[in-house]
């Protein structure tokens, strides 16, 4: 995968599996930070606080730099290690698996749980729309009204998103492009009279 590329997921997605007993719910969630993870944990353990485990691992940031997993009372490494792994082999990231699990009376034993939360999520993940992101760049860029037939014939060219554009006597306009073409973009404006800053 490029640098400047990752997977997440589009939308929520849910999944429920059944192991000897045990009801096991499974989700995936997209997320941007640490805060809404805890809203999203907080909100699943106010709608199922009669659950006996609330197990998850998330992961955020283009190379997924920043994880977690938790086992939530289980067996050391039978939970979240699971639902992590799921994550990694899917190469997701900015988003958080959550299986909610309810006791059923019969013990599963720690290889028997290992697969029940590594199945319960892959199925949620199954269920989840994978999408490709890009990491961006954004860049302002300020130039005279006589330039803008350049700027603008970049701009198409190019097909940065843009952000916000001003046009007066001094017209500027904030693009956002994928980082692996920002340098481009940029060698691009300053050629046809713009002049440039970083956001």
């Amino acid at each position: 995968m490029e640098e400047d590329r990752y997977l997440t997921v589009a939308r929520d997605a849910e999944a429920a599996s059944r192991e000897r007993s045990s009801k096991f719910l499974a989700y995936i969630y997209p997320v941007k930070s640490e805060e809404e993870i805890r809203q999203r944990l907080d909100a699943l353990r106010k709608r199922y606080y009669d659950a006996t485990h609330h197990c998850y691992a998330w992961r955020l940031g283009p190379r997924g730099e920043q994880f977690r997993s938790n086992d939530d009372g289980e067996p050391s490494g039978t939970a979240g290690k699971p639902i992590l792994g799921q994550l990694l082999s899917a190469s997701l990231t900015d988003c958080l698996a959550v299986v909610v699990r309810y006791f059923g009376g019969t013990k599963l034993g720690v290889p028997g749980l290992i697969a029940a939360y590594r199945e319960a999520i892959a199925e949620a993940i199954a269920a989840a729309e994978v999408v490709e992101r890009t990491v961006d760049r954004t860049l302002r860029v300020e130039f005279p009204y006589v330039a803008m037939n350049d700027i603008m014939r970049t701009v198409k060219e190019m097909q940065p998103r843009i952000e916000e554009q001003l046009f007066d006597n001094l017209c500027s306009m904030r693009l956002s492009i994928r980082t692996s073409l920002a340098g481009q973009l940029a060698e691009r404006l300053r050629k046809a009279g713009g002049s440039l800053a970083d956001e």
